[in-house]
Order: C-alpha cells, then structure tokens, then sequence
C-alpha cells in the first residue's frame, strides 16, 4: 500500500478520534509533507521522536483543522499538472500539496515559482 495514503489516513482518524497527537512512520518524503502541513498550520507540531513523525494535531474549538485529505496520485496512476493549472481548494481555505523538482510545496507557493509537479493531496 502507499506508505504517503497511510500517514495521511493516520492524521485524518486522529481528528476524528479527537486524539491530540498521533505518530507516523517516519521517512523524509512524509516529514517534508508534514512539515507543510505545520507551515500552513493544518497542524500544531511536527517533530521526530526515533523512528516515527510526531504529529500534534490542532482543533478550533471543538472541531478538526482537517476535515478531509483526498489523494490525488496514487501508486498506480500518478497525476502532474502544470503551474497555470494548479486551482485553488474551496476558495482559497483548503491546501494542495505538489512534489516538484524543488522539493514538497503548497499549491500556491508552485504557482507563484511557476513550477509544477506531481498533485500529493488536497487538505481542507
């Protein structure tokens, strides 16, 4: 299975369990994507703790930062898309994470470089 899928699904059940942190098998790729997540402030904290990603999950009120994460590439059928074409998730609130030569970014951060790449997920 995509090990990207699993963490994703990892930080989507801990907010429906209403856990405050959960851990992540650890790789860079992962840590890299976590980390956006951190500066987009979908989540709290990132750190390593041994082998896995620590994930401090962050709520407003009573209710998850994340409601949904959806796969975009799987393993069996990777999508790319070019900058001009990278839109923009429920008005600006949701997130597109993108794997370009230049490392994980958001959406809008590929656009402003003019880079484009392969479409990880989108988080609202």
């Amino acid at each position: 299975m995509d090990p990207v899928a699993d963490m994703l699904v990892i930080i989507k059940n801990g907010y429906l369990a209403k856990k405050t942190e959960v851990l992540v098998p650890s790789s860079r790729f992962k840590f890299e994507i976590a980390k956006l997540l951190e500066k987009e402030k979908f989540v709290n904290e990132v750190s390593k703790k041994d082998s896995k990603i620590l994930v401090k999950l962050t709520y407003e009120g009573k209710d998850p930062k994340i409601t949904q994460i959806k796969k975009v590439s799987k393993l069996g059928l990777r999508i790319y898309t070019k900058a001009k074409n990278i839109k923009k998730i429920k008005g600006g609130r949701g997130l597109t994470i993108i794997s370009t030569s230049q490392g994980v970014m958001s959406g809008q951060e590929a656009k402003t470089k003019k880079l484009g790449g392969e479409i990880i997920c989108h988080v609202y």
